[in-house]
């Protein structure tokens, strides 16, 4: 067979090599295939890539927006927090003053009804000093009296008499002392 393709004049045929009209019918389909691909196919690509990489840079935006957002509250809840912090601590300031004036106040009243109480007590005490003193004098004196009725013989029912008699005696007595 191969003496056969020799003797014809023409070349034998090279499988690795296309024929001519291969080529051609090739090279319109790869054309109209390109074309078909760079009309229809690629814009929808170009499409679906900058749709996605604008959600992907929306989605970026939305997150650092999100970041500064959280980071706005969480300084506003620290502002919020420090702020309530200061104010309980004025609030247990003043009840400690309040409170501390509260005593005070009380410890003065407590003072106070004691000095009046105190008072009350010593007037009391010198009322009945006194009311003794007095009992204790008319008993005296009735005994003074008695006893120098006895001693000198006579009665002394002059009032006046006895009065001055009676205070004679306490105020030797008390010069004695």
């Amino acid at each position: 067979m191969r003496s056969f393709n020799f003797l014809s004049g023409e070349e034998p045929l090279n499988p690795l090599i296309p024929h001519t009209a291969e080529l051609v019918v090739g090279a319109i389909a790869f054309t109209l295939l390109f074309l078909v691909l760079r009309k229809a196919v690629v814009p929808k690509f170009e499409k679906a890539f900058t749709d996605r990489a604008e959600a992907i840079e929306g989605g970026i935006e939305r997150a650092e927006k999100a970041q500064l957002e959280a980071q706005r509250a969480l300084v506003q809840y620290n502002e919020q927090l420090s702020s309530a912090q200061g104010e309980a601590s004025k609030l247990r300031e003043e009840a400690r003053v309040q409170g501390a004036a509260i005593l005070e106040e009380l410890r003065t009243k407590a003072q106070d009804e004691a000095a009046r109480i105190t008072a009350a007590a010593h007037a009391s005490i010198e009322a009945e000093r006194q009311q003794a003193i007095t009992s204790l004098r008319n008993e005296v004196g009735a005994l003074a009296v008695e006893l120098a009725s006895k001693i000198v013989g006579e009665a002394l029912d002059d009032q006046a008499r006895q009065s001055r008699i009676v205070e004679r005696f306490i105020e030797d007595l008390e010069k004695s002392k």
